[in-house]
């Protein structure tokens, strides 16, 4: 959890810039690119750059152990997996700010509680939508869950394409990224592992 706690610290802790300066820092790159960014098709591009930008990264804004605070002790017992598949994510990797666009595959095994299902879709929300590696994404989202819901066992499993390298660079456009990370049984009981990543092939 140290991981997650340093950079909720990092983000809290950077200088507030207004709206203004950010499209005034958008304007000098469409300059420095080769553009006039008086033209009419792009007089209002730095201000719909920074809207679009406050949607991309609002997860800096968002406390996700908030989010997963209210659950449901009524569940009669229920204490095997829960596995949430194919919830779409989208982020932006750190080294080039380019799309990382895939899926993500969320497990719990429940200690007493359980949490709606749109929260954990909420989880995988607030961490990609920040600046991201995929490694990273998939462990906050995971040490995240573990703590919030005092969870037996966690597991998350990412499978994205990064533009960073199917755009750019060595171009390989067909290439897809996949981490996983477990946490309490899913890491001490390979039969519990492996139950879990079967339901992910069906």
């Amino acid at each position: 959890m140290k991981l997650v706690k340093n950079i909720e610290k990092d983000a809290s802790k950077s200088a507030k810039v207004s709206d203004k300066e950010a499209e005034e820092a958008f304007t000098t790159i469409l300059t420095w690119i080769g553009e006039d960014p008086k033209r009419e098709g792009l007089i209002e591009t730095p201000r719909r750059v920074v809207k679009a930008f406050k949607e991309y990264f609002k997860g800096y804004h968002k406390n996700a152990e908030a989010d997963l605070s209210k659950t449901f002790g009524d569940v009669e017992g229920y204490d095997d997996m829960v596995v949430e598949k194919n919830i779409t994510l989208e982020s932006h990797c750190e080294h080039h700010m380019a799309p990382i666009i895939g899926v993500a595959h969320v497990a719990y095994i429940p200690n007493k509680k359980v949490v709606g299902l749109s929260k954990l879709a909420r989880t995988v929300d607030v961490f990609s939508k920040r600046l991201q590696t995929q490694e990273r994404l998939t462990m906050q989202i995971a040490s995240t869950l573990m703590k919030a819901l005092d969870a037996k066992g966690v597991a998350v499993t990412i499978d994205a394409a990064h533009q960073c390298m199917t755009m750019r660079g060595i171009k390989k456009e067909k290439a897809t990224t996949v981490t996983n990370y477990f946490l309490g049984s899913f890491k001490e009981d390979l039969s519990i592992q492996n139950r879990y990543l079967s339901y992910l092939a069906k």
